[in-house]
């Protein structure tokens, strides 16, 4: 065991919690900073699933014209604003460049291991009582087709997926009926995958924030950091506008915002926000399965007490302006699969956006960096930040202790070559 040292974690995203859980838990004196109040952003408004599904890194061939042919269509699934911005264009040329089908094809392995320890660690925690009861949904995620494109596409995941134990089963039209008997999906079949969980988002974090106030950890809301100094290649202080703090460890866990911190100190960590947005339904929509609309790109979860419907991806900077045309697209989009199904005016009008950092290769970034003895990097996980958060915290963790990680983190270098 190594010595206990003071950490200062900075963003208070499921991400930066999970840090502060394993951190506290191994004897460290943890500080999180969050320049906001910690009851919204990504963390909150995600669709709380598990996916070792979800081996495809969103740089995949095609997302490039892909994105191109939706530029000028703001209602659509995949968005990419046209603007001049020097760090969007680079990381888009970065992007292109990580989408090709041989490394696509080497980071399934290690998106699906990531994934698969989350999921362990969040079976851990709720065995453990920490956050008192929570519901970690066993029936797998459904992902339903309606064009033979879309099934051809995920068979071709559930090929590759099979090799490293992960199973996806064929559902027919009926065995889709008698999977969820009480909605009438519109829809040809669907891939059931039995390995993926699901959760609800904000009843965990709310339930984070408390069991860390509760064993010793300082979380600071609403503290932006401003300014940071350095010293012989370390952090020595990170300052807000209220305070600030000295410590042996400092970790950038802020999300889509992790760039800017990082240009603070003369770090280029190529990341962009895709912006995702939710609308949450308290009325019964008879929906049990967590389920994931192909052609449309909407995911759909019965959380304990509604039912989220979530989608879109929006490359437009750091923002959090509500299109309304992207709500009613999910919304429409909803309705169009299952029948009789409507949202509620209600529901779209308190909709909410969050921003997740996207790497350019859809792997994210965990690990120390040169020039800067004392920073870790935990960010950068595109979709699936809710899916990794516990795992990403664990990494950091064994890294500040000097223990041995739970996996090889080479592919999460926050320096690597794009």
């Amino acid at each position: 065991m190594g010595e206990k040292k003071s950490v200062v974690v900075v963003g208070g995203g499921i991400v930066g919690l999970s840090t502060a859980y394993f951190l506290q838990k191994e004897g460290h004196r943890v500080t999180v900073l969050d320049k906001s109040d910690i009851t919204s952003g990504a963390s909150f408004v995600n669709a709380g699933y598990l996916t070792p599904s979800h081996i495809v890194s969103l740089a995949s061939p095609g997302m490039i014209t892909q994105g191109l042919k939706y530029m000028f269509n703001s209602s659509s699934p995949f968005y990419m604003k046209p603007r001049l911005d020097p760090d969007f264009i680079r990381w888009a040329w970065y992007f292109k460049k990580s989408s090709t089908q041989s490394k696509v094809d080497r980071s399934m392995s290690i998106i699906g291991d990531i994934n698969l320890l989350s999921r362990e660690l969040y079976e851990a925690i709720q065995a453990s009582g920490d956050l008192g009861d929570f519901q970690i949904g066993q029936q797998g995620l459904m992902m339903v087709y309606r064009t033979e494109k879309a099934r051809d596409h995920e068979m071709e995941v559930v090929e590759k997926a099979a090799k490293m134990g992960l199973v996806g089963k064929h559902l027919s039209k009926e065995e889709l009926r008698k999977i969820e008997p009480n909605v009438d999906i519109n829809a040809e079949g669907a891939i059931l995958w039995e390995c993926d969980r699901h959760t609800t988002p904000p009843l965990i974090m709310k339930r984070m924030v408390q069991h860390l106030e509760k064993t010793g950890v300082d979380i600071h809301k609403n503290e932006a950091v401003v300014d940071i100094s350095l010293s012989n290649g370390k952090i020595t202080e990170v300052k807000t506008a209220n305070a600030s703090y000295k410590s042996d460890e400092v970790v950038f866990a802020a999300g889509s915002w992790t760039s800017e911190l990082s240009k603070k100190i003369n770090l280029n960590l190529p990341l962009q926000a895709g912006k995702g947005y939710r609308m949450d339904v308290a009325e019964p929509t008879h929906i049990t399965m967590p389920t994931i609309l192909m052609e449309k790109k909407i995911a759909i979860t019965p959380m304990e007490g509604f039912t989220r419907f979530a989608g879109t991806m929006e490359f437009s900077g750091i923002n959090h302006t509500i299109r309304k045309e992207r709500v009613e697209a999910i919304a429409k989009g909803a309705e169009s699969y299952y029948k009789g199904l409507r949202i509620p005016e209600e529901a779209k009008k308190n909709a909410m956006c969050g921003l997740r950092p996207v790497s350019p290769d859809g792997l994210p970034y965990i690990g120390k960096v040169k020039n800067h003895k004392n920073l870790t990097i935990a960010t950068g996980h595109a979709m699936m930040g809710w899916s990794m958060g516990p795992a990403t915290g664990k990494l950091v963790t064994e890294i500040i202790t000097g223990t041995k990680p739970s996996m090889d983190i080479s592919p999460f270098d926050p320096q690597r070559k794009f």
